[in-house]
């Protein structure tokens, strides 16, 4: 918005002869001619959207929390997916999905492009963990809520003693979102690259999105910094049988130094202030993290030999 200095006192005499002139040349020029009622001009067209059940529709889908949305800047949703060769009539299976931040773009999408989402939630049973039980039940219940909107998503789980997340050779696309470093820590990472293996058909694709560790670094075997390296992913891909494709540096933030007092969850979007399991400490200055914004994440492309 410009802001427009406030006129203060009488109008000059040049404003108001200008405006007076204005009026009776206006005058002139309207005498003599029959006002047309009948003629109105056209109403401006309404912007067109991107076609539906586009990527591009999907993605700008109204559907998207606002806080989901604020973080596209962060994420490169578009960019992602396009770079790990998302189309619309693949089956696609996304390992551990969360609140759902990618499934409310890739449910839509699949679901108008005939083809099928598939998310392995959390593990479920006596065991399991109450809080991921709760996320899984949240996380059912929205994305079976709406057919026309998200299709039938199929549910399954991964865990330490899940089953195989899809039948063996059906999957276009599996997809690690940020994830890899908490099934470090449970000790099934190697696991969750040969289920990913197992599901995937022939020539199949597995995305990786991960925070990224310095390659001088030494990678603690738990990731409790929540960093893992790129050649140590690029190890268990190829232990579990993949092939590198490719590496792209769309979500790559130099910014971030990977030198934080909470690990990567001191950034956005986690913002921790304290240890987990702690109370937050509201002393706790944020300006300096809040700058850095996310975290710096690789973003590996790999396929399943033919």
């Amino acid at each position: 918005m410009i802001d427009h200095p406030a006129v203060c006192g009488s109008p000059s005499r040049r404003f108001l002869l200008a405006g007076a002139t204005t009026l009776v040349l206006t005058g002139v020029a309207a005498c003599g001619r029959k006002e047309d009622k009948t003629s109105t001009a056209p109403a401006p067209a309404a912007p067109a959207g991107p076609p539906e059940g586009s990527l591009e529709w999907a993605v700008a889908g109204p559907w998207r929390t606002p806080q989901d949305r604020a973080r596209d800047a962060h994420r490169h949703p578009m960019e992602t997916l396009r770079f790990f060769g998302l189309q619309p009539r693949m089956t696609v299976v996304e390992f551990w999905p969360g609140g759902g931040w990618y499934s409310e773009i890739l449910a839509p999408y699949l679901a108008r492009g005939g083809g099928t989402y598939v998310a392995a939630v959390f593990p479920e049973g006596p065991t399991a963990d109450p809080a991921q039980v709760t996320l899984n039940t949240a996380f059912k219940t929205r994305f079976s809520s709406d057919k026309k909107l998200y299709g039938e998503p199929r549910f399954t789980t991964f865990g330490a003693t899940s089953g195989p997340v899809a039948p063996a050779g059906t999957a276009d696309l599996c997809l690690f979102m940020r994830t890899l470093h908490g099934w470090m820590a449970a000790g099934i990472a190697e696991k969750a690259f040969s289920d990913a293996f197992s599901a995937l058909r022939p020539g199949g694709v597995l995305g990786v999105e991960q925070h990224r560790l310095a390659p001088e670094e030494d990678q603690d075997p738990v990731a409790a910094n929540g960093y893992v390296q790129e050649a140590f992913v690029r190890q268990l891909a190829q232990e579990a049988g993949f092939v590198f494709v490719e590496s792209s540096e769309i979500n790559a933030n130099p910014k971030d130094t990977k030198k934080h007092p909470f690990g990567v969850d001191t950034l956005p979007p986690t913002r921790l202030t304290a240890p987990k399991d702690q109370p937050a400490d509201p002393a706790f200055d944020r300006a300096k993290f809040e700058a850095i914004g996310e975290s710096d994440r690789m973003t590996l492309k790999f396929r399943k030999p033919e």
